[in-house]
């Protein structure tokens, strides 16, 4: 598809330097006319891999950044992939305050890079879906937050969020494979969830009641969209159907989007189509202008 857009992207900028991980790209319009708001993608890859880039080496994290951040582009958003510190790196909550320290960084720089800085989204997918519910319940639970990261005058509440086929509560996702005839796994030491734990989280029941979103929802959430494949092996879908009926019962329904796609499987192409972008567009417009 041709662009009608003069795209500058700007990467490996340093949002905190405790790691080589808190590092984000920009891609932004290279004559907007004025500040844009911002969408900060998560990347996926099961907390142990994947790039802001969009480069994995799994088949099922590799995402095309151009063309996921091109709509966004032309429909008047600026982009901001982020990195995170990974589970080999550091464990559950780091990549809560990494992305947390990455919102704070958008709005204090929002002058430099013509962002609107009083509109941020999160939108990510898997492991990223998962980061984006996250943000959009823990708007300002201090003990999620490590101020020394940088930028502790900024809030890192987000205005809306996209959440992808995130696991939402890591406790829940056995018995909900088993209740959809799937392999049951995360209980196991070496799963990317019990791996993000440091321990396998049926040994930790009260860390991972800790790292569900679900324990932060309140009134003053964030707007949320989840979508995920119906047959979705990775993730138990019931895992987006809770959230989502928690999300509704505390924010209200017209601002909870639950889509399941019935034949999908995990990150499915669906997700990513021209058509299906725009949908979720359509959804950021009415919080982001």
């Amino acid at each position: 598809m041709a662009t009608s857009i003069d795209i500058t992207i700007l990467r490996d900028l340093p949002y905190a330097t405790e790691s080589e991980a808190q590092k984000l790209d920009i891609y932004m319009v290279s004559k907007a006319e004025k500040p844009c708001p911002v969408i900060m993608w998560m990347h996926p890859g099961g907390f142990y891999e994947g790039d802001k880039d969009g480069s994995a080496i799994m088949p099922l994290a590799i995402v095309n950044m151009i063309k996921l951040v091109q709509p966004m582009l032309e429909r008047g958003y600026a982009a901001v992939s982020v990195n995170y510190r990974l589970s080999q790196e550091a464990i559950f909550p780091a990549l809560i305050y990494d992305v947390k320290a990455a919102v704070r960084w958008i709005r204090a720089n929002a002058a430099k890079y013509n962002f609107e800085g009083s509109k941020v989204a999160a939108w990510g997918s898997s492991a990223g879906g998962y980061l984006a519910a996250m943000l959009a319940t823990t708007g300002d639970e201090k003990e999620l937050e490590d101020l020394t990261l940088g930028n502790p005058d900024q809030s890192s509440r987000i205005t809306a969020a996209v959440d992808w086929y995130g696991p939402t509560d890591f406790l829940q996702m056995d018995p909900q494979h088993k209740q959809l005839g799937q392999e049951a796994e995360v209980h196991s030491a070496d799963s990317p969830e019990s791996r993000l734990m440091g321990a396998a989280v049926t040994q930790v029941p009260d860390k991972c009641k800790a790292a569900s979103p679900m324990t932060y929802i309140k009134p003053d959430s964030a707007p949320i969209f989840i979508q995920q494949g119906a047959q979705d092996p990775v993730i138990p879908y019931p895992q987006s159907v809770t959230l989502a009926e928690q999300m509704i019962a505390a924010i209200g329904k017209e601002n909870v989007i639950l889509e399941l796609f019935d034949d999908m499987a995990h990150a499915g192409p669906v997700f990513f189509t021209l058509e299906n972008i725009h949908k979720v567009l359509d959804f950021l417009d009415k919080y982001m202008k």
